[in-house]
């Protein structure tokens, strides 16, 4: 991959990100499978997680629930079942209420435009710009985290605490408003591939934080909680300890009880008379 100074044009920047695209585009299913909903499952399961480690968990969820009706009509615990070991947990349930109000609002279908994605369960401005684009070739305008290295690597070389704002309108120019769907895939293939013979860009972004270690994290001891429950059923807050003691060396009962209370503030967990379960189960 060439490392290129800063574009003097956006012909020539365009010429440059296409190019890659065009020898080095990568392929995923939720590319080849336009479906709106397998497009927006894929967004879900997407943020901050690996696009390598996301695939057999797409290609499965898909396989058992091809629609938003049915996974409305699954139980919460079911999808947290399947989602246990992507991380972030909050996701599924989060897509498990976005397929409700699709299946009670929308007829079971996902809209086509950001101003009516944004008002579902679970999606912000940037996903609702991304499933509006992949879904429907709509040219709609959002940023993550490759986008914003390549911007900042062509067009912020020598700067420092760059913010997205400063980046929208470039955007904004470069769209290809013909075929917008094909240039965030060429953008964002091309923002992977930087990385990996370059000094990451995101580090001069105004937004940019490095992700705190998992190992020993409150945010490793919830995924626990709820794999422990969404597999196994109901279980008493000492027997639920005990078990993952077992798996997590040294948890204390204090990050315990806080990852539980956390888990019951976001109704993923329910609690009675001392013991357990998943939410709605």
């Amino acid at each position: 991959m060439t490392k290129h100074k800063a574009a003097g044009t956006f012909a020539e920047f365009k010429k440059a990100v296409f190019e890659y695209y065009a020898l080095n585009g990568r392929d995923f299913p939720w590319r080849n499978n336009l479906d709106p909903w397998g497009v927006l499952v894929s967004e879900f399961m997407l943020q901050q997680t690996q696009t390598a480690r996301v695939v057999p968990y797409w290609e499965k969820w898909l396989s058992l629930w091809p629609n938003p009706a049915t996974l409305a009509a699954a139980p919460l615990q079911d999808a947290l079942r399947e989602w246990s070991g992507l991380g972030y947990n909050r996701r599924a349930r989060r897509l498990w209420e976005c397929a409700k109000a699709l299946a009670s609002n929308h007829g079971g279908k996902v809209p086509g435009v950001p101003e009516e994605l944004v008002k579902l369960p679970g999606i912000g401005a940037y996903t609702a710009g991304a499933v509006s684009c992949f879904a429907f070739n709509y040219p709609s305008l959002f940023i993550e985290t490759n986008i914003r290295a390549v911007f900042i690597h062509f067009f912020f070389q020598g700067r420092a605490g760059i913010n997205d704002g400063e980046i929208l309108p470039l955007l904004e120019q470069s769209l290809d408003r013909d075929n917008p769907r094909a240039w965030y895939w060429a953008l964002m293939d091309y923002g992977a591939a930087l990385k990996k013979v370059t000094a990451n860009p995101n580090r001069k972004s105004a937004h940019y934080a490095r992700q705190s270690r998992f190992k020993g994290s409150l945010r490793e001891v919830r995924g626990a909680i709820v794999r422990k429950l969404s597999g196994g059923g109901r279980q008493g807050a000492d027997a639920l300890f005990s078990a993952l003691k077992k798996e997590l060396a040294g948890l204390e009962k204090e990050l315990f009880y806080r990852a539980v209370g956390g888990l019951e503030k976001d109704m993923m967990v329910a609690e009675e008379e001392g013991t357990y379960r998943v939410w709605g189960g």
